[in-house]
């Protein structure tokens, strides 16, 4: 589970202006990251824009993704839904080439019970061909998975390795931290406070401004990782204003402005989302200026 261990990004999926998939844009964000120093790769999740795209498109940059990367960096599957059938089908029929692990959202919408989040990742665990990662995002999908029924699945499925917790609470955090397995992993879903929850014992943070700036964050990280806050805490800093305007306008659309603007690849987003304002875009830009000055 160390392949886990550091900075994870959840890869942005780039469009051509037509709204296609931009495969060469793709190419070229992966080897942004490869060279960032980026220990693993997150391919569609939230940030991918994955409920604007069809199972064929799925099937294929998860492919593509897969070949570009050789087996340079573990590799991680978004797959997840609130239909427990057809999220458990679309996992059966993944190709599991050149992945390590699934990373599957909790169910959204429905507003299950506690009992019905257990059940739904036991189903999954039960035919998954690969190690799961949780992900817990109230924000996102209408209800909190409490850390008691985390801690439950962690020691109930040894095929669930961890879990990326975006629900924002510090309380929360520390049950988990507390009372999960010793070897099951807690890993940041917010980039904003990555640093005191690897001072709580977290592994690392899934990120996303990570996707425009690989280096920073994952020195960051590294310093966390190694005891080394004093030296981290620069860093840290350094970084809130841009992460505050890389979601001012939601996600992807503040990070793709950030992208195009370092030539990585376009910021056409699908519907319902929609680029970045000109005032952000402009934002961003002067940020990230700033910061390369810095470095």
């Amino acid at each position: 589970m160390n392949k886990f261990q550091g900075t994870g990004v959840a890869l942005v999926t780039p469009f051509n202006t037509d709204g296609s998939v931009d495969y060469n844009g793709l190419k070229n964000l992966i080897n942004h990251l490869v060279d960032g120093g980026i220990d693993y790769l997150v391919s569609l999740g939230t940030t991918g824009e994955t409920a604007t795209m069809t199972k064929d498109e799925k099937k294929k940059v998860w492919a593509y993704t897969a070949e570009i990367n050789n087996n340079r960096l573990p590799l991680v599957a978004g797959i997840g839904g609130n239909n427990t059938l057809a999220v458990a089908e679309d996992i059966k029929s993944f190709d599991t080439n050149g992945y390590s692990a699934i990373l599957s959202v909790s169910p959204y919408y429905n507003k299950p019970t506690q009992e019905g989040i257990y059940q739904h990742y036991k189903y999954l665990a039960e035919i998954s061909p690969l190690d799961l990662i949780l992900y817990n995002v109230p924000g996102r999908t209408g209800s909190n998975m409490s850390p008691e029924t985390t801690c439950r699945l962690a020691y109930d499925f040894k095929n669930i390795i961890a879990t990326k917790e975006a629900s924002g609470s510090f309380d929360q955090f520390n049950q988990i931290m507390r009372d999960k397995p010793s070897d099951f992993l807690l890993i940041s879903g917010d980039d904003p406070v990555t640093l005191p929850m690897i001072a709580l014992g977290a592994a690392g943070i899934i990120s996303v401004i990570g996707n425009a700036l690989p280096k920073q964050f994952s020195d960051m990280v590294k310093l966390c990782l190694a005891g080394d806050y004093k030296a981290a805490l620069p860093a840290h800093l350094s970084l809130i204003e841009f992460t505050r305007l890389a979601f001012a306008e939601g996600n992807p659309a503040g990070i793709k402005a950030a992208l195009k603007h370092l030539g990585v690849c376009g910021d056409t987003v699908r519907l319902p989302l929609v680029k970045a304002s000109v005032a952000l875009e402009k934002s961003i830009i002067a940020e990230i200026e700033k910061l390369s000055e810095v470095a």
